[in-house]
């Protein structure tokens, strides 16, 4: 069995592969083809390594890329910043220990429950582990089963959080799922993420198309158009900080926004 980390490696070099057309990488198209994309060969043969090096990447296998073999393909695929440095990650040999939720510390909790303005700290897997009283008016955090206090299970399973976006729900979700892919193939296989994926697939019917198409996004500042049910149409600016105390602790900030502007991808 090949391991979860290098599987999600190699799941991720062959949607990249598959996304791209001979022309758009200089090649001629050649004969008909059975299939969509490049083809493995043509990979290698850009990236500069071996066919059969790059079939082992593909299929999950324990092998370990240098980082100048990574920045190939990167080259040879097209990658943007985030997809580059996500590939850079899932290259990297890790040993990671099973998850275990996060401990806020008690000052951090303090700090965020003083705010005015909405505030909460979430964890490695996406969980809302503290908030204010003014995220909870806008998000209901306080009303869900801890549980379900998750980002993901917020946006995509969570009627309430659904109806709060409105029209903008589709763009939104398949932002955030594309941001927590970046992160969830660092812990492929782990028990606390498979659970996870699972009550996600469970409850949000697009979830799996989004999913497959193994796009990854980053986290940056911008802005929310929210309809609440009490506070009417709401336009916030956020922006998220990674805390000192520990670096796998995430704080998200919401304020007015003073003027309009696409929200960040």
């Amino acid at each position: 069995m090949a391991d979860p980390r290098r599987r999600e490696l190699g799941n991720f070099l062959r949607s990249r592969r598959e996304r791209l057309n001979p022309k758009s990488v200089g090649l001629p198209s050649g004969r008909r083809r059975r299939t969509t994309g490049l083809r493995r060969e043509e990979v290698a043969e850009l990236a500069g390594i071996g066919v059969d090096w790059y079939i082992r990447l593909e299929q999950g296998r324990t092998v370990s890329p240098s980082v100048t073999t990574i920045d190939a393909l990167a080259r040879a695929l097209r990658l943007s910043k985030v997809e580059h440095a996500h590939l850079r990650a899932l290259g990297r040999d890790a040993d990671r220990r099973p998850f275990t939720r996060e401990n806020v510390p008690d000052a951090m909790r303090r700090i965020v429950e003083s705010l005015n303005q909405p505030a909460y700290i979430t964890g490695r897997r996406w969980d809302v582990l503290a908030w204010n009283k003014a995220a909870a008016e806008i998000f209901a955090f306080d009303r869900m089963p801890e549980a379900e206090r998750n980002i993901l299970l917020c946006v995509l399973t969570n009627p309430y959080t659904r109806r709060l976006f409105g029209a903008a729900w589709k763009d939104q979700a398949r932002r955030v799922v594309a941001q927590f892919r970046a992160t969830h193939d660092l812990w492929a296989g782990d028990p606390a993420f498979l659970d996870l994926l699972d009550r996600l697939r469970t409850g949000c019917p697009e979830f799996t198309a989004w999913w497959e198409a193994h796009d990854v996004g980053d986290a940056r500042a911008g802005q929310k158009l929210l309809k609440h049910p009490h506070k009417g149409a709401l336009r916030l600016e956020h922006a998220s900080f990674q805390a000192n105390d520990d670096p796998e602790l995430r704080l998200v900030i919401y304020a007015p926004a003073t003027t309009a502007r696409k929200e960040a991808a």
